[in-house]
């Protein structure tokens, strides 16, 4: 069942001819001022992993993977639901230094997504990441980076100003770094949700750190596995979506697990059994490289610098008849 929403007179301001131009040079414009400004090389990524290999990401933990046979090796796939652990293998076997880093082009199936104007079941984003030293493995550097970022998403909006001037969506640069504590202490009586609504509104560009341990509440934020982000060190940007009325969370991402953060993490979520996988291994071990990285969602970026109303409007997804019924002659799903 989704849950949409149909804002008051709303018209997208591009036809869908000029849309999917749009979103030709918003990706094109995105991609160069994220990898000039991160140092980030493009490499080739898997749609899905070996269901054995412990590289597909549990993301809160109760998703359920799209998995197959695969008869040739008498063994199951995944697709994935994000690279977190996937791309940190990588840097380790291409061989990357501290301070460059790689980002692909990630596609993926979230079968169990709830339907709404920002989710579907299908997902694509830049899933990024980059070789730090342990002297980086700070706040500071991780709001740094955040802040990078922001300016490479303030710069696509502008050009996009430039080509078409009728949109009327401007990105705010200066970003609100509050924890998730802070925002429970600010807003106690509201959910999580209510909480980033509430605090968005006022904050247009938000970047909540602090994910995925629980509060003075007894709660979480929100839910996270406990294998790829440092909770102490990550969190999610978010931006407010006029439109909607609503706050868009952009991007999550984080100063990826060490040793200790790991082994910690995992006694606490009693995920212990993950262990025996050779990725756990390697970061106990200290193998793999210190890395920062996440995910940024394409279509979303594409929704937020366009004002659309509804993420169908500028990706091709499978959609439930009230949600077709909703939009009809009023917003066009792809």
């Amino acid at each position: 069942m989704s849950k949409i929403i149909i804002p008051k007179d709303y018209q997208s301001t591009l036809g869908v001819y000029e849309t999917q131009t749009a979103i030709g040079n918003i990706k094109k414009w995105f991609e160069e001022a994220l990898t000039g400004s991160l140092k980030l090389k493009r490499v080739s990524a898997p749609l899905f992993v070996a269901q054995e290999s412990g590289l597909n990401d549990d993301l809160s933990g109760v998703e359920r993977p799209v998995s197959f046979h695969v008869p040739a090796l008498e063994a199951k796939g995944e697709v994935v639901h994000s690279l977190a652990k996937w791309k940190r293998m990588a840097l380790h076997q291409y061989d990357f230094r501290i301070g460059n880093g790689l980002y692909t082009d990630m596609n993926a199936i979230r079968r169990d997504e709830e339907l709404s104007n920002i989710h579907s079941i299908y997902v694509d984003q830049w899933d990024w990441e980059r070789v730090i030293d342990n002297d980086q493995r700070t706040l500071t550097y991780l709001k740094d980076t955040v802040q990078s970022i922001v300016n490479a998403i303030v710069e696509t909006s502008s050009r996009l100003h430039t080509k078409y001037p009728e949109v009327d969506v401007f990105i705010d640069s200066n970003v609100s770094f509050i924890s998730s504590q802070e925002l429970e202490d600010m807003y106690p009586e509201l959910t999580s949700k209510e909480r980033e609504n509430a605090y968005v509104k006022e904050h247009p560009t938000t970047f909540i750190y602090q994910i995925g341990d629980t509060l003075r509440s007894g709660q979480p934020h929100d839910g996270r596995a406990p294998d790829y982000d440092d909770w102490k060190l990550n969190g999610d940007l978010l931006f407010w979506h006029e439109a909607l009325g609503m706050a868009m969370e952009l991007s999550s991402m984080g100063i990826r697990v060490d040793a200790k953060s790991l082994d910690e993490q995992l006694n606490k979520a009693d995920a212990n059994d993950k262990r025996r996988y050779e990725f756990h291994q390697r970061v106990l071990d200290n193998t793999l490289p210190l890395t920062i990285g996440g995910g940024i969602g394409q279509s979303r970026m594409c929704m937020l610098l366009l004002g659309k109303a509804h993420i169908g409007e500028v990706q091709v997804s499978l959609w439930d008849d009230e949600t077709i019924q909703c939009c009809e002659n009023k917003i066009h799903l792809l």
